[in-house]
């Protein structure tokens, strides 16, 4: 594979680019590592954690834990006192949260607020609803947060733990360590150090579940691969088929980007693709007609390069 086109856009244009993994009908076809980064060095994902944090909730609903995405959000949360006057957040689902579709009471997302408090998830709680209506897309990642809770309050134990024994283990991923902050520098250096390990957790030992997980890239490719699979692992079924291809869907748009439950939908040209992607170009992309899976992490980087347009321009084209 010629990949000399590759690595100069890489170089010019993705230069935070820390490793990428390419997968074709399940075989590792490219691997390649940046700026000193080795194959189990693991790096923040951003958002990406999101997307995995969607194959948690399959696995709860799948297992009874959940019954479904139309459960109300509030029916996880019992002993969560509203304030007086609240209705929308009475009528918010499960499915509204995943779908980015809830309305939450702020312009600007209080990343401070939040993840200043002791408690993220009850922080997040406490910003949903508002006046607005439900439907409309916001993408929210202190909304992400309260799925944190409804993972814990469904499955009865720690999320760390049910993603270990559920997802982690089964594929061979080493467990993260619950990472937590001291104070504000020790959250900016998370973002912003070269080298960094765990999930990082609340005061309460919450893992955030829209930021805050580190993999490295070969994990990734993994996670893609179980998706690709529908779900399988090593002939078991870690995942419900149906709840990959419900979840990847399209049921809300950002302008014109279709969304289904936490993943990107890339679908427009009937390849079946859809991404995890997270900040400054961290992605796990499947495309079930190529049978390809595309991993890329990256170092934290402001107003990063969209990844998706070097996976279509560069990586496609060389491995179709």
């Amino acid at each position: 594979m010629n990949d000399t086109a590759l690595i100069q856009e890489i170089e010019a244009k993705y230069s935070n680019t820390a490793g990428l993994v390419i997968q074709k009908s399940g075989k590792l076809i490219y691997e390649k590592y940046f700026d000193g980064y080795k194959e189990t060095d693991t790096l923040h994902l951003f958002s990406v954690t999101k997307s995995i944090t969607s194959i948690l909730i399959g696995m709860a609903i799948d297992q009874g834990y959940i019954k479904s995405v139309d459960q109300k959000i509030l029916e996880f949360f019992p002993d969560y006192t509203m304030k007086r006057g609240e209705k929308t957040i009475q009528s918010i689902t499960l499915k509204n949260i995943l779908t980015m579709t809830a309305p939450y009471k702020y312009k600007s997302e209080p990343y401070t607020k939040v993840y200043g408090s002791e408690d993220w998830t009850k922080a997040g709680l406490d910003l949903l609803g508002g006046k607005k209506p439900i439907g409309d897309f916001k993408y929210s990642t202190v909304g992400a947060q309260i799925l944190s809770g409804v993972l814990q309050n469904a499955v009865g134990k720690p999320v760390l733990e049910f993603a270990s024994e559920n997802l982690f283990t089964p594929l061979g991923i080493n467990t993260p360590t619950p990472t937590g902050f001291a104070n504000k520098d020790e959250h900016m250096a998370f973002f912003k150090d070269k080298y960094v390990s765990g999930w990082v957790v609340d005061p309460q030992g919450s893992p955030t579940t829209g930021w805050g997980l580190t993999l490295c890239p070969k994990d990734m490719a993994k996670i893609g691969q179980l998706c690709l699979n529908q779900g399988t692992w090593n002939n078991k079924q870690l995942v419900s088929a149906s709840w990959i291809k419900e979840s990847t869907k399209e049921h809300a748009r950002w302008n014109e980007f279709p969304y289904g439950y936490l993943w990107w939908n890339f679908d427009s040209d009937g390849s079946g693709a859809f991404a995890a992607l997270g900040d400054s170009g961290n992605a796990i992309y499947i495309n079930p007609k190529e049978q390809v899976v595309i991993s890329i992490a990256a170092r934290f980087k402001p107003r990063a390069k969209l990844v998706i347009e070097l996976i279509n321009k560069c990586i496609l084209p060389i491995i179709k």
